[in-house]
């Protein structure tokens, strides 16, 4: 039995490759605070879904979440459950993002609305299912300047990269 693939299933294969290997390196990094990390994967995810469509987006987080926790030794742990809720409410948050006008709404501000939603997914599950205490409303202020800032990082590299794209195009059309 032979598996049909299209050049879409390829691409996207080789971009969530890129987000896992950009996880399994951030996992790398020690973390200050629990649950505080640059998110440099959701580079590729933003990066995806402005130069191909929301469902490749989808495709490459989702597998990034499932393989990265399977390669961590986390799968199924709080951990995963965490990182599925953030990548959820960060899919969600960009899918309906995707509707406000561009002229005012780029990568950097994409990516600090899905920071937040990411950080709010998480916490959501931690008071929800972990600690169902309302102390943890003190950890939001952290986080929120944690996904203030990562946000608006991961944001800047995401332009950056969209720009250096569009630029190798523009130049080989013009030869």
């Amino acid at each position: 039995m032979q598996i049909n693939t299209t050049l879409d299933d390829h691409r996207i294969a080789k971009l969530a490759a890129f987000a896992i290997a950009l996880h399994m390196l951030e996992a790398l990094i020690p973390s200050p605070l629990p649950g505080v990390k640059p998110g440099i994967a959701n580079i590729v995810t933003l990066y995806v879904l402005y130069k191909y469509n929301f469902t490749s987006a989808a495709w490459v987080s989702i597998l990034r979440v499932f393989a990265s926790s399977l390669l961590l030794g986390q799968f199924l742990s709080p951990t995963f459950i965490l990182s599925l809720a953030g990548a959820l409410f960060s899919l969600g948050v960009l899918w309906l993002s995707m509707h406000l006008p561009r002229k005012y709404f780029g990568a950097v501000s994409l990516s600090m609305i899905a920071a937040f939603a990411h950080i709010a997914g998480q916490l959501m599950i931690v008071r929800l299912w972990l600690i169902p205490h309302a102390s943890v409303a003190y950890l939001i202020p952290i986080f929120a300047l944690a996904a203030l800032f990562f946000g608006v990082v991961n944001g800047l590299i995401t332009h950056q990269l969209l720009n250096n794209s569009s630029e190798k195009i523009d130049s080989a059309s013009s030869t």
